[in-house]
C-alpha cells in the first residue's frame, strides 16, 4: 500500500514539473488557427473609406434603389459554434477555419458596416462575373473573387496611402511586371477585366511558389519577401508551413488579412441570416465592348450617343483623363451599355467629327502658334466680329452670322443685356472683367468656365455694368471714326459721330500737329517681338488693327515673332502708304510746318 502511494505521488510530481508542463502545453502549431485571439491586428483602411464613397457615387444614385430610411432589423446574435458550422459548410477549396480574429471581422462587417455591405452586394452583381471568369480560365478557386471586397470595397478608383490602385490594389511595379499599362492617360489597374486577369495570374504564380493558398493570399497582401522572412524566422521545413504557423512573425496588418478574407466569404454568403439586403438595381447594367482605333474624348461620345459622361467613367475607369488615346497601331477597348454599342459603330465618324478641333492634339508647333482649344465650353458666334472685320473681306461664310451677332450685341448694350467679346492675344480674364466693370467670376458663370484661362479668339458672353454702358457710346463713335469704311455701323453711332463733328473740326489743327510729330510721313517697318499682338502693336503706333491687316495683307490676327510689319501712316486706310487727307488737312499740315519752323527759330 505504501509503495503504491509513493508511486502515485512520484507520478504527480513528474506531471507537475515545469518540463512536463512544457511538453504538455506544446500543442501542434496549426491549432493556432482555431484559438488565436489578437488585439493588435490592423484593419485595412480601404474597406470602410472606399465603400462609403461608393454609397455616395453616381452609380448608386442612378442605377440602384437605396432607401436610407428603410428599417434595419439589426444584427442578430449568432453563437461562435453557429459561425464555425457555417464556415465549414462553405463549398471552398481554401480552408476557412474559425477563431476570434475571424469573429471580430465578421462582427465589424455585420454591425458597423451594414450599409457598405449592402452596397457591395449590389455592385457584386456587375463585378463578380468578371472576377469568376478570370479565375475559372486559370483553374483557381472561385472563393478568391472576394479578395477585391477587402482590398478596395469594389471601388475601381480606390487608391491606398501606399499608392496601390484599382479593384485588386496593385502597386505600380507589380502592375507593370504583370503587363498592365500605367501612364498619365491610361491606368489598367482600374480596368476590371485587365486587372482581374493580371490578379489571377499573380495569385496562380504565388500558389505555385508556396503550394498553400493561405500563404499565397498573405504574400498577395505583403509581398513574397515578407512571407519568406516570416518562414525563415519560424524555422523548420518551409514546405510544412502555412499562414497560421508563421502568424506571429508577420506584420500586424498582414495578420488580419487572411482572417478578413475568411470573414468576407462568410458575409457575402450568409448576409440574409444577419438581416442585410443588397441594394436593388433600377436599370439593367448589361454591357458590351467595342474596339477603338482613333483618339476620342468621352465628351464626344457622350454628346453624340446621349450617354452621361459619369456612366462612361463608371464603365471605363482606366481612362484617367476621359480620353482614349487610341491609334491605328494601338487600339483600346471601350465598354458601353449593350444598347449603345451598335449606335457607336454606326456613328463613329460623327463622334470623331464632333468638335474635333477642341480635342485635337498638335503633332507640330511653331513659335507664335495659337494654343489649342481648351476643355472649356466654346461659344462660337462668328469668326470675326463685324466691328473688326477688314474692309473688302470676301469671306461670306460667317458674315451673316456676324451681322446678326452685331445687331444682338447692339441691342444688348442699349438694353442692358449681353454682348459678345472676342479675346485678344495677351488678354486675361481679369483684364476683360475690369474693362466691362464686372468680376471674373461673373464671366466664368455666364460662359460656364471652370477656370480663369482664356484663349485668343475665344468668344465670351458678357453683361456689362451700367457705367460701361453709359460710356460705351463714345467708344463706339471713336471706333467708327477710325475705321471710316465700316458699312455696317448703326444709325445711332452715326448720329453721335455727327453731333461731335463740330467739336472735332475746331481741334483738327492741334491733332494734326501732334500727328505730324508722332508719325513719320512715310510708312515704317516694325519687327514683331515675342508676346506682341496686332492689338498691342496698333496701340503703340496709334493705328487700328484693321489698318495693320490691310497694309500687310493679313486675313487673320495670327502673327509670328521675327517677322516685319509695315506700319501705315496714321489716318490712312492702310491699303497704300500714301496719305489720303482732304485739302483742309494739307493746309493744316502746312500751317503745322510753319509753326514748327517758328519754334526752331525761337530755340
Amino acid at each position: 500500500m505504501t509503495k503504491r502511494l509513493l508511486a502515485s505521488l512520484a507520478a504527480l510530481l513528474i506531471l507537475a514539473s515545469p518540463a512536463a508542463g512544457a511538453r504538455k502545453s506544446k500543442s501542434n502549431v496549426l491549432d493556432l488557427k482555431n484559438s488565436v485571439s489578437d488585439s493588435s491586428i490592423v484593419f485595412p483602411e480601404a474597406f470602410e473609406r472606399d465603400s462609403q464613397r461608393l454609397l455616395e457615387g453616381w452609380y448608386m444614385r442612378n442605377y440602384t434603389s437605396l432607401d436610407p430610411d428603410a428599417p434595419d432589423p439589426g444584427n442578430p446574435q449568432v453563437s461562435d459554434d453557429m459561425i464555425r458550422r457555417r464556415l465549414a459548410a462553405l463549398p471552398t477549396v481554401i480552408e476557412m477555419p474559425f477563431n476570434q480574429v475571424v469573429r471580430s471581422y465578421i462582427d465589424r462587417y455585420m454591425e458597423r458596416s451594414r450599409k457598405q455591405v449592402s452596397a457591395i452586394l449590389g455592385l457584386s452583381n456587375y463585378y463578380t462575373p468578371i472576377f469568376e471568369q478570370a479565375l475559372e480560365e486559370r483553374g483557381l478557386p472561385l472563393e478568391l473573387k472576394y479578395l477585391p471586397v477587402i482590398e478596395s470595397g469594389l471601388d475601381p478608383n480606390a487608391v491606398s496611402t501606399h499608392g496601390a490602385a484599382g479593384l485588386w490594389q496593385f502597386m505600380l511595379a507589380t502592375a507593370k511586371g504583370m503587363g498592365l499599362e500605367v501612364s498619365s492617360l491610361v491606368d489598367e489597374r482600374r480596368d476590371p477585366y485587365a486587372s482581374s486577369a493580371a490578379a489571377a495570374d499573380y495569385l496562380k504564380s504565388l500558389h505555385d511558389t508556396y503550394g498553400d493558398w493561405s500563404l499565397a493570399i498573405a504574400a498577395y497582401n505583403c509581398g513574397p519577401n515578407a512571407v519568406n522572412k516570416a518562414i525563415r524566422r519560424a524555422g523548420g521545413d518551409p514546405k510544412h508551413h502555412d499562414f497560421w504557423s508563421i502568424y506571429e512573425y508577420l506584420s500586424p496588418e498582414t495578420r488580419g488579412y487572411v482572417p478578413m478574407f475568411i470573414a468576407a466569404n462568410y458575409v457575402m454568403t450568409y448576409y440574409p441570416e444577419h438581416g442585410i439586403s443588397p441594394v436593388l438595381p433600377t436599370k439593367p447594367l448589361v454591357t458590351d465592348t467595342v474596339h477603338v482605333a482613333d483618339r476620342v474624348h468621352f465628351n464626344q461620345i457622350s454628346k453624340v450617343l446621349d450617354i452621361p459622361v459619369e456612366e462612361l467613367r463608371i464603365l471605363n475607369p482606366q481612362y484617367r483623363a476621359d480620353l482614349i488615346p487610341a491609334t491605328a497601331g494601338r487600339q483600346y477597348t471601350l465598354i458601353l451599355p449593350s444598347r449603345q454599342t451598335q449606335a457607336y459603330i454606326m456613328s463613329q465618324e460623327d463622334i470623331l467629327a464632333y468638335e474635333a478641333e477642341r480635342y485635337a492634339r498638335r503633332d507640330q508647333a511653331e513659335p507664335g502658334d495659337e494654343a489649342p482649344l481648351s476643355e472649356e465650353p466654346r461659344i462660337v458666334v462668328s469668326q470675326i466680329p463685324v466691328a473688326e472685320r477688314p474692309e473688302g473681306s470676301d469671306d461670306q461664310g460667317p458674315t451673316i452670322a456676324a451681322a446678326n451677332a452685331s445687331s444682338r450685341s447692339d441691342n444688348a448694350v442699349s438694353g442692358g443685356k449681353t454682348i459678345v467679346h472676342k479675346v485678344a492675344k495677351g488678354e486675361t480674364l481679369a483684364a476683360i472683367a475690369q474693362a466691362y466693370g464686372v468680376t471674373a467670376s461673373d464671366i466664368r458663370a455666364w460662359n460656364h468656365l471652370r477656370r480663369n484661362a482664356v484663349r485668343a479668339g475665344q468668344q465670351l458672353k458678357i453683361q456689362p455694368s451700367a457705367s460701361y454702358q453709359a460710356n460705351n457710346g463714345n467708344s463706339r463713335a471713336s471706333r467708327a471714326s477710325e475705321t471710316k469704311t465700316n458699312a455696317t455701323q448703326s444709325a445711332s453711332v452715326a448720329s453721335r459721330a455727327a453731333q461731335s463733328s463740330a467739336q472735332s473740326k475746331s481741334t483738327a489743327s492741334k491733332k494734326n500737329q501732334k500727328t505730324q510729330k508722332a508719325q513719320p510721313a512715310k510708312p515704317q517697318s516694325h519687327e514683331i517681338k515675342n508676346g506682341e499682338s496686332l492689338s498691342s502693336i496698333s496701340k503703340k503706333y496709334g493705328v487700328t488693327v484693321e489698318q495693320l491687316k490691310a497694309a500687310n495683307g493679313l486675313k487673320n490676327d495670327n502673327i509670328r515673332a521675327g517677322k516685319s510689319l509695315t506700319i501705315p501712316v496714321k489716318g490712312t486706310s492702310g491699303s497704300s502708304g500714301k496719305a489720303t487727307g482732304s485739302k483742309k488737312s494739307k493746309k493744316s499740315s502746312s500751317k503745322s510746318s510753319k509753326s514748327s519752323k517758328k519754334s526752331k527759330k525761337r530755340r
